[in-house]
């Protein structure tokens, strides 16, 4: 079974407006990341994923509700924001031993950083053979890919727990029974929204 994948702007639009529905009737939410970022290219921003993914974030980071996030897979770039990465707070934060989290994926990442690597190296005048070259990626994405582990995650702090999946739904139960505790003393006030 495979899911997850990327935020389209229709996705953005309808999450958005269910984030606001729920910090209206103070409804927690929780997030199943498994995500690799907003979807990109001309077609999508003519389509208005910018509008809808800015809305999405603007209601995340405005909730005032108890937020709860499980990374079951990936968690990549503003995919993990938009829903409820640390930076946004949540009550909670939990990772699968399946997660996946970083700025974007590790093939893509280690292009880019082997590529910022040879401009440095040509810089100093020195010769990059295949051979070197494939080296360097080599290296970089198996550093890249040990840095993706949750487990290097939790070790920074950006993930509370790693949990067994089998746990999920008491970790979720009792992340929301600590927030019971602590009742919603804010107004949600999102601000201004293009439509």
């Amino acid at each position: 079974m495979k899911f997850g994948g990327v935020i389209y702007s229709d996705s953005a639009d309808k999450a958005a407006r269910f984030i606001m529905n729920c910090n209206q009737k103070k409804i927690p939410l929780v997030f199943l990341q498994d995500v690799t970022g907003f979807m990109v290219g001309s077609r999508s921003e003519h389509g208005g994923i910018i509008k809808d993914g800015a809305k999405m974030v603007n209601a995340m980071s405005n909730s005032v509700v108890p937020k709860f996030t499980i990374i079951t897979g990936n968690s990549f770039g503003a995919g993990n924001y938009a829903m409820c990465g640390k930076a946004y707070d949540p009550r909670l934060i939990v990772a699968w031993p399946t997660a996946q989290i970083a700025v974007m994926g590790g093939a893509q990442a280690a292009k880019v950083l082997l590529q910022i690597e040879k401009a440095s190296l040509k810089s100093k005048g020195e010769e990059i053979t295949p051979e070197k070259e494939s080296e360097m990626l080599n290296t970089i994405t198996d550093k890249y890919n040990k840095q993706m582990s949750p487990y290097y995650a939790a070790s920074r702090l950006w993930v509370d727990a790693i949990i067994d999946p089998l746990e999920t739904r008491k970790v979720i139960s009792m992340g929301i029974e600590m927030a019971d505790q602590s009742p919603i003393k804010e107004a949600y006030n999102v601000g201004v929204l293009q439509t």
